[in-house]
């Protein structure tokens, strides 16, 4: 008989106290102090491509910081892009969709303030993911890896998935 009595005044105070306290648990967009991008240029094996990405660094940089802008803070983590591996494929494999064009890199978001609060993750970046950020007026039968357009979308593409690391 107390059984009955108190299951529904429980549920009750348990729901009452999860409306309350549930927002509490939800996750909050994480606050970005700061971005830092790497790149060992001279360790790049591809020419072409060590000529064509010389700006990554800053440029990356400013992508990713443009995806966070209300995200960036005095406070908050600080993300380090270290790009590792830059590889641009002829015009030719990219035409056939044997493309070997891509991105890598190590990225860890640290927290200062709370060592519990990290991430460390590999991130590689195709030309597959870049095409999503190509600009619908292109025509890709005359693209080449070493093009503005492309180039941007390979940035574009890196830095939307550290931002959907970071918020996974």
């Amino acid at each position: 008989m107390n059984r009955h009595i108190f299951t529904p005044a429980f549920v009750a105070l348990f729901l009452a106290g999860s409306a309350v306290t549930g927002p509490a648990f939800a996750a909050d967009d994480t606050m970005v102090k700061e971005i830092d991008v790497a790149i060992d240029l001279p360790a790049i094996t591809n020419p072409a491509a060590a000529q064509r990405y010389t700006n990554i660094a800053d440029d990356l940089k400013e992508a990713i910081a443009a995806r966070l802008v209300d995200r960036l803070a005095d406070e908050g983590v600080k993300i380090s892009v270290d790009i590792s591996e830059v590889e641009l494929s002829s015009s030719f494999t990219e035409a056939v969709g044997a493309a070997d064009t891509r991105l890598v890199g190590a990225v860890n978001v640290t927290d200062e303030k709370d060592n519990s609060n990290f991430k460390s993750f590999e991130l590689t970046v195709n030309v597959n993911q870049a095409k999503l950020f190509f600009p619908a007026e292109l025509d890709i039968t005359t693209l080449s890896a070493s093009s503005d357009d492309f180039y941007r979308s390979m940035i574009a593409a890196f830095a939307d998935g550290v931002v959907t690391k970071l918020d996974e």
